[in-house]
């Protein structure tokens, strides 16, 4: 099950396909869309990674044979260790791969402060929470730094000041859909590719927020720890 919430509280709980249908939702998405990369930007990319595998090639070749046989033992040592290991169990829920630790910004607080808050505790983005605790919104560092979002005079020390002393509430991804603890992690992750967005807040049947499952997370899950349940 997902939620949609927003300043007025709860608009929606139900099954992922009508929290994409819903046109608040829409709305916001198509604010936080993220330009696509340029073909040039693509062409750049490849010429760079072009020129990293030619140094890696070289650099393999001064290696000799002992290069792939090394690495051949170190994967079989692997394989032993963890065959002795305990078994894992496949992650298939939100709430056993979200972050606990809840960092959150008042409503109340400027984007000067959200940005701090952000800076602090060294994470890309934060629900954004009400007098009472409850889930109104979402505030990331990328669209603390999108374009539209500038001062019109970059230079202008007053400018930037002006700016960052407005209320986060004018920045904020509101509605926001959020998961609950036992949503599938499969449609959480189509979730945030559908919408962009870059986590989802976890919330309770009763609202109250528990945890945050961002796109880190994710990544994170699928290098160290047991299988991720996304493709059944």
């Amino acid at each position: 099950m997902f939620s949609v919430y927003g300043i007025q509280g709860r608009l929606y709980n139900g099954p992922l396909e009508q929290v994409r249908q819903l046109a608040e939702v829409q709305a916001v998405a198509r604010l936080r869309a993220v330009a696509p990369i340029g073909r040039d930007e693509v062409e750049s990319v490849a010429v760079s990674l072009s020129r990293r595998e030619g140094e890696a090639g070289a650099h393999a070749g001064l290696l000799g044979e002992s290069g792939p046989r090394q690495a051949l033992a170190a994967y079989a040592q692997a394989q032993q260790g963890a065959s002795a290991a305990a078994p894992r169990h496949v992650i298939a829920r939100v709430g056993e791969l979200m972050s606990r630790k809840l960092v959150t910004v008042p409503v109340t607080a400027t984007l000067r402060e959200a940005w701090g808050v952000l800076a602090q505790a060294g994470i890309g983005q934060a629900p954004v929470v009400g007098e009472q605790g409850q889930l109104v919104g979402l505030v990331g560092r990328s669209a603390l730094m999108r374009e539209e979002m500038m001062p019109a005079d970059l230079p202008s020390a007053l400018a930037w000041s002006a700016r960052l002393a407005q209320p986060v509430s004018e920045l904020m991804w509101s509605p926001v859909p959020a998961a609950q603890p036992d949503s599938p992690l499969r449609e959480a992750a189509q979730l945030m590719l559908d919408l962009q967005l870059p986590g989802l807040p976890v919330l309770s049947d009763e609202g109250r927020l528990l945890g945050f499952l961002s796109r880190t997370d994710l990544l994170r899950a699928m290098t160290r720890e047991a299988p991720l349940d996304l493709w059944s």
